[in-house]
């Protein structure tokens, strides 16, 4: 499985602006629910569920905000670099300003999980968060993920 697998290509997003988690969240739920042809509060409202659990931001300033949904039938991923990073309440307790959205199938075995897991290491390599961070458009953070596997590096 590659970041491709997970993302459309109008799924990647440069400079986005939220003013905070909430409404990031909500910008989030619509752009996905506009994608997958669902219910946005339906989205929401299960992000929101998921983070009432325990905040998504894993630290290095990176966020993995993601919910299973009986509506969804394959995964499906949104990557955002966030124009000004914001308090995602992480366990770094940084601001985030990478962002991958991650809808999941509820009735999928443990290959959604891995990716969740393998997204999470992609993200917080210091490396790859900074050429994510350094791409000056949407189309540079595509050619960036474009073709990555989601392998153990």
């Amino acid at each position: 499985m590659t970041l491709d697998d997970l993302l459309a290509s109008d799924s990647v997003i440069h400079g986005l602006r939220a003013s905070g988690k909430a409404a990031l969240l909500e910008d989030l739920a619509r752009r996905a629910a506009r994608a997958l042809d669902l219910d946005a509060d339906d989205i929401l409202a299960a992000l929101v569920r998921r983070e009432g659990l325990g905040s998504t931001g894993i630290g290095a300033g990176v966020a993995l905000p993601h919910a299973r949904l009986d509506a969804v039938r394959r995964p499906y991923g949104l990557l955002a670099r966030l124009r000004e990073p914001l308090d995602f309440e992480a366990v770094d307790e940084r601001p985030v300003d990478l962002v991958f959205l991650l809808l999941l199938p509820t009735e999928s075995g443990g290959e959604p999980l891995n990716a969740l897991a393998r997204v999470a290491r992609r993200l917080r390599d210091p490396e790859n968060a900074a050429a994510l961070r350094a791409a000056r458009n949407a189309a540079g953070l595509s050619a960036l993920v474009s073709g990555r596997s989601l392998g153990t590096g």
